[in-house]
């Protein structure tokens, strides 16, 4: 009976994720693929994801928009000089996240300016005509931070304007970003800081009895021998309604081209190419 709870509670939480449908029988057939003596395990990892569903990352976005927002104008910053800036690192769905605020806080009619990573110059040029002001760089979510700090770096490298500070707007965020794009002088505003302790299968998490959390690290390597645990091993539970990112446990995700086990998170990339015609 356990099970066919889960597997309901499952496709209600989680049924508007975008890269496959999620109904009641796919999520008891992910289920189902555990043997007997970890589906109860399998069902309390899935307890403990964080789901970002479109509505909730909208109400994330415009919430700490806005509180940046009057933050920068109190400290005498107006809308017409802040910039946001979408982030291209590999996977990002940051232009559609900056045009969800964009629409939703309408951005353009504040006077705000929009601009891309990849166009460094255009942000020279930009930043040295206002001479003052913000950069907002608009992500979905941010892991380790090494994607998203080199491709800030990039956009970066010939600003000379000392008298623009940075800002990262995005709904969920892991707690070693954090200390990472602090050191270069970059505040996060975001709507969730994803610790490590909220990880069922990191190492810093004790949500598992420790011989449940071994089992489920070892179905994740069976699946996937290099991700495992997602990259850089971050073992991360946020999934978003547009993807999940690439940090979640492969038991997630599950096996490329979804076979020989089919994830209940997969990745766009992970699933097997449509056939033309």
């Amino acid at each position: 009976m356990w099970r066919f709870y889960q597997s309901f509670r499952a496709a209600l939480r989680f049924h508007d994720y975008k890269p496959q449908p999620l109904g009641f029988l796919s999520a008891r057939r992910w289920m189902m693929q555990f043997k007997k003596e970890d589906q109860e395990h399998a069902a309390l990892l899935l307890e403990n994801v964080i789901y970002l569903s479109e509505r909730d990352t909208r109400r994330i976005l415009v919430e700490q928009n806005e509180a940046l927002m009057a933050r920068l104008a109190g400290a005498g910053i107006p809308s017409k000089k802040l910039i946001y800036v979408q982030v291209h690192d590999p996977g990002s769905s940051s232009p559609v996240m900056l045009n969800i605020l964009r629409d939703a806080c309408s951005l353009e009619r504040r006077g705000c300016k929009f601009m891309d990573s990849r166009d460094s110059y255009g942000i020279t040029k930009l930043t040295s005509e206002l001479n003052e002001g913000a950069l907002i760089y608009v992500d979905d979510f941010v892991g380790t931070g090494n994607q998203f700090s080199e491709a800030r770096d990039f956009a970066m490298r010939n600003v000379l304007v000392p008298t623009f500070s940075e800002f990262l707007l995005v709904p969920s965020i892991c707690e070693e970003a954090i200390y990472k794009i602090a050191a270069k002088g970059i505040e996060a505003f975001s709507g969730h800081v994803h610790y490590k302790a909220e990880r069922p299968l990191h190492d810093n998490s004790a949500i598992l009895e420790p011989s449940a959390k071994a089992r489920l690290r070892e179905v994740c390597k069976v699946i996937s021998p290099r991700m495992s645990l997602g990259y850089k091993d971050l073992a991360t539970m946020v999934v978003l309604y547009r993807n999940a990112p690439n940090s979640v446990p492969a038991v997630l995700r599950g096996s490329l081209n979804q076979t020989p086990f089919a994830g209940i998170f997969p990745r766009a990339s992970d699933l097997p190419l449509k056939k033309l015609g």
